[in-house]
């Protein structure tokens, strides 16, 4: 191997590593939350920035993956797609649990989509998964972080 070769190398595995640490670090804590037999792994996302940060930059998420969006108390809340890559459905979500609404959203749109009164979560899934688990408005969520 050359010594051009060998930088080559080293500056490529460098930037793999950064990669990989970097995507780590965009994973939140995980909460599992369940809907009747329907379980999901929800990364909780409690902050504002992640909050702001969401699932933007992503290209791809599990079948029982979401991301559950914790207000802290009952809010005025609308959700957007900015940077996000893969397209999505929201759930808006009161303070008992109960699904106020579900929004479909279109990916690395600024389109604003809103709970139809306050809120405390939001839970994004894949789009269509909550209708392929005949999942509607008035349903329970169990486990919901604070709750």
């Amino acid at each position: 191997m050359t010594i051009s070769s060998l930088r080559k190398f080293t500056a490529l595995t460098l930037l793999s590593l950064t990669c990989a640490y970097a995507s780590a670090q965009t994973r939140l804590p995980i909460k599992q939350l369940s809907i009747g037999i329907n379980v999901i792994q929800a990364e909780v996302a409690a902050t504002d920035a992640d909050r702001q940060q969401g699932l933007m930059n992503r290209t791809r998420m599990g079948a029982s993956e979401g991301m559950v969006f914790d207000f802290g108390a009952p809010a005025g809340v609308c959700m957007w797609m900015k940077n996000t890559l893969i397209p999505l459905s929201v759930a808006f979500i009161d303070s008992e649990g109960k699904i106020v609404n579900i929004e479909d959203m279109q990916p690395e749109t600024t389109d604003s989509h809103c709970a139809k009164k306050t809120v405390r979560y939001a839970l994004e899934m894949n789009q269509g998964w909550f209708k392929q688990k005949n999942v509607k408005p008035g349903t329970k969520i169990d486990g919901l972080p604070l709750q």
